[in-house]
């Protein structure tokens, strides 16, 4: 799994079923690059489809293999974090964070 992967399976595990449109928003992405992101975690079988309310909107979840994999990645993830806040310190590791945050 790519970490943008990861970043889309933590935003579809935060909204539940979540449309394309608005998995884009959240990511601050367009609607064609989160869809061929979604077809490729659809492949890996790591998200799904769901019928929405409004059936013109593709709308997608986790599937057991996306809940397997967030288990399975969020302490590497978090040993990340820490790796990189011991390395730069962690006033630097928060000007990273609102900087990052800014963009």
């Amino acid at each position: 799994m790519t970490l943008a992967q990861y970043s889309l399976l933590r935003k579809i595990e935060r909204g539940g079923a979540v449309s394309l449109t608005e998995l884009g928003r959240m990511a601050d992405l367009d609607r064609s690059t989160v869809g061929r992101n979604v077809k490729a975690l659809e492949q890996l079988r790591l998200v799904r489809p769901v019928l929405a309310k409004d059936r013109r909107e593709a709308t997608v979840r986790l599937a057991p293999g996306g809940v397997e994999a967030l288990r399975l990645a969020a302490p590497l993830w978090e040993d990340a974090q820490r790796r990189v806040e011991t390395a730069l310190g962690a006033g630097s590791a928060e000007q990273l964070r609102t900087l990052a945050l800014s963009l």
